[in-house]
């Protein structure tokens, strides 16, 4: 089942999947961020950090690995998915601002495969105070908490 979610899910990153993450995400999901300690609960917390992880990384709808970057940077693509029962971990990189950024996302879903867990991890620390100062700014600008 986690096979057919994370092609779901890459199909909402270029803006094919309508059911959007609505359709995606169980309604208790549980979303792990690497700077937040505790883990944000529910599908409409969990929306709101993916779609601000999305327009920061430019991962978001129809933009996956396409969003123009500055000459010589890396913009957003998977480069590696593992798969275990229902648990997939795909690793990303990107630079942004001249950092770059490796990380893994951890998706665990439902027999309906529906997204249950989203964890990230991030590396270096650079990256990992580069997007927490990205993402606060991105998710004060959609009228959401900060990520801290």
């Amino acid at each position: 089942m986690i096979e057919k979610t994370v092609r779901n899910w890459h199909r909402f990153l270029r803006g094919e999947y309508e059911a959007g993450l609505d359709g995606l995400l169980h309604d208790d999901c549980v979303f792990y961020s690497p700077v937040v300690f505790t883990p944000q609960r529910g599908k409409a917390i969990t929306k709101m950090y993916l779609t601000a992880a999305g327009a920061t990384l430019g991962e978001g709808p129809g933009d996956a690995g396409t969003r123009e970057s500055d000459p010589g940077e890396i913009p957003f693509r998977y480069v590696k998915e593992i798969f275990s029962g229902d648990t997939a971990v795909l690793e990303f990189e990107r630079t942004l601002k001249g950092k770059y950024i490796n990380g893994i996302d951890m998706i665990t879903c439902d027999d309906e495969g529906r997204i249950i867990e989203f964890k990230v991890m991030i590396r270096p620390l650079q990256a990992v105070n580069l997007l927490h100062e990205q993402m606060a700014a991105m998710l004060e600008k959609m009228g959401g908490a900060g990520a801290s």
